[in-house]
């Protein structure tokens, strides 16, 4: 039969499968959503997950006038990524079956890392719980603080990662290894043979050979927003809302448009507090007593711009607004000041609750009667990958591809957060 794959085929393939599973370090801590393709093929690679329900409750046995609604969210999620790896090899080059398994290795590295950064910028740029620390890494005391933001608004205290860029990691192991250094003492010695920092303050770590890094803010420090109630800068959230040709649509919840005196040299990714606006617990809805942080999406105009997460501070008292608050104001003003928190130049440290990101599997159809050859596997993570190949037969030169299919959404960036060091 024509176009069939060789044993030396199949063998490489199987390899880039293994080293799929090797390279993954990122999609490893996420969660991965099963999905149906034929129904994501039908809604635009597009599909709305519920999220689940907050609730309030009262004091006292009378709930006559607490019978309220109840708002479910959801969020979408999109298969948006299609990466593939091309090359070709002539008659003559195949007779190697070495420089086609080398080749292979090339192109699962390639993906594996595509795979990689997608989920990291994910991360670290729709993370909102922001870390700041004026000094360099040096150990349990940073990620302590990753741990009491986290443990303050009631994330899961499982499952709980941060993927630190090399310098800062080893920053850390440079702190575990002289400050508990004893001759066999486990956790020193890995720290100093090895770089090894392991689980720290309810977070496993892991060290990042890439990363993403952030440009000091320059948005002026003269930059206020308008918190009282006439202000209109809280957020209702709502699981639909209707336009205005009587079409209902699902509402994303994750983002606000909010009004501010300007946005002069403000950019997208910039994390920042506000006057008086403190965090709450999700669930108790008690204060914790530090400032709720937020990060900026997208500049709309100049004076309109797009953070996540809404400002959710109850300030309208309608039942969703009790249901998903996540921050109070100790006091409110016209002209509250904005504060910008990423004040120089740095490697952006993700941090998250597994929960919080999912990678979705996609597939892509390849019709193997249309003169493809196409050999199909799965990693561990349930992520597709798919090899084919085709010769011409005028050149006799044999076209090879692999192909991934997949997404990445930070399902709630409200327990993804980043820690920047070296910030004055």
């Amino acid at each position: 039969m024509s176009n069939q794959f060789s044993k030396e085929e199949r063998v490489a393939f199987e390899n880039i499968l293994e080293g799929f599973n090797d390279a993954l370090v990122m999609s490893k801590n996420v969660t991965i959503e099963r999905l149906d393709q034929v129904e994501m093929e039908r809604s635009n690679n597009v599909l709305w997950r519920p999220m689940p329900y907050i609730m309030a409750s009262y004091d006292g046995t009378d709930a006559t006038a607490n019978f309220k609604n109840v708002t479910q969210l959801s969020v979408p999620m999109t298969i948006g990524f299609k990466k593939h790896v091309p090359w070709s090899m002539s008659a003559t080059e195949l007779r190697d079956a070495v420089q086609e398994g080398r080749i292979g290795d090339g192109a699962k590295q390639r993906i594996a890392t595509d795979i990689n950064i997608a989920t990291l910028n994910v991360a670290a740029n729709q993370g909102t719980l922001f870390v700041k620390r004026t000094s360099a890494a040096s150990g349990f005391d940073d990620i302590a603080q990753c741990d009491a933001i986290f443990n303050e608004q009631g994330i899961p205290q499982n499952d709980r990662y941060i993927a630190l860029n090399t310098r800062d990691y080893n920053n850390m192991a440079s702190n575990l290894a002289t400050s508990t250094r004893s001759f066999g003492n486990a956790t020193s010695d890995q720290a100093l043979r090895q770089a090894y920092v392991g689980n720290v303050a309810s977070f496993e770590t892991y060290k990042l050979d890439y990363g993403v890094r952030k440009t000091a803010a320059a948005g002026g420090a003269g930059i206020t927003i308008n918190t009282l109630v006439a202000g209109a800068n809280f957020y209702a959230p709502r699981a639909t809302s209707v336009s205005v040709t009587g079409e209902t649509s699902n509402v994303d919840n994750r983002f606000q448009t909010v009004t501010v005196s300007s946005t002069a040299n403000v950019a997208a990714g910039d994390a920042f507090t506000i006057a008086n606006c403190e965090a709450v617990h999700h669930i108790a809805k008690t204060s914790t007593g530090q400032l709720k942080t937020f990060r900026v999406m997208q500049v709309l105009t100049g004076t309109t711009m797009v953070i996540s997460p809404p400002i959710i501070s109850g300030q309208g008292g309608t039942a969703a607004e009790i249901q998903y608050q996540n921050c109070t104001f100790t006091a409110t003003a016209s002209n509250a000041a904005i504060v910008f928190l990423n004040t120089v130049t740095a490697s952006i440290n993700p941090f998250w609750q597994k929960d919080a990101i999912g990678i979705l599997p996609g597939r892509l159809a390849l019709p193997t009667d249309g003169g493809l050859a196409v050999i199909r596997g799965s990693t561990d993570q349930g992520l597709e990958v798919a090899m084919s190949k085709q010769t011409d037969i005028n050149t006799l030169l044999t076209f090879y591809r692999v192909d991934c299919h997949f997404g990445v959404v930070n399902k709630q960036p409200q327990m993804t957060g980043v820690i920047m060091f070296g910030q004055t």
